[in-house]
């Protein structure tokens, strides 16, 4: 009975050095920005029970949000709810059996992260 030569099996998997196609980093980022705005939902919470309390609570809020490092953290959750929005649109099209070519899954990935980024610096811009 000829033997046969198997590959020798990795002992890990480094994730780092794997390069992704496109589709699969945008699918990818759907789910972190989908668990991002579930754990920051209390956040979001808080700081809409802050600006209907009363007058005084919403202009101290104002204040807050008016500093450059809270304004980086809520540009960053507009950008991973305008991902996870745009994304969604995608994956509803894929689930329609719309857009399911190579190329044009890749045009569609590239459209989502450029739609993402392209409104969150348009409200970026008009907000700073």
């Amino acid at each position: 009975m000829p033997t046969v030569a198997l590959k020798p099996r990795y002992k890990y998997l480094n994730l780092f050095k794997i390069r992704l196609p496109l589709p699969a980093f945008v699918s990818i980022l759907h789910r972190v920005t989908g668990v991002l705005m579930f754990l920051l939902l209390g956040f979001l919470l808080w700081l809409l029970q802050q600006s209907l309390q009363s007058f005084n609570t919403y202009t101290a809020l104002r204040a807050w949000v008016a500093l450059w490092p809270v304004k980086i953290v809520l540009l960053g959750l507009l950008w991973a709810y305008l991902h996870h929005l745009f994304a969604g649109i995608r994956h509803l099209f894929l689930d329609a059996h719309v857009g399911l070519e190579l190329a044009r899954a890749r045009q569609s990935s590239a459209a989502v992260l450029a739609a993402g980024a392209i409104v969150t610096l348009i409200v970026a811009v008009l907000a700073w």
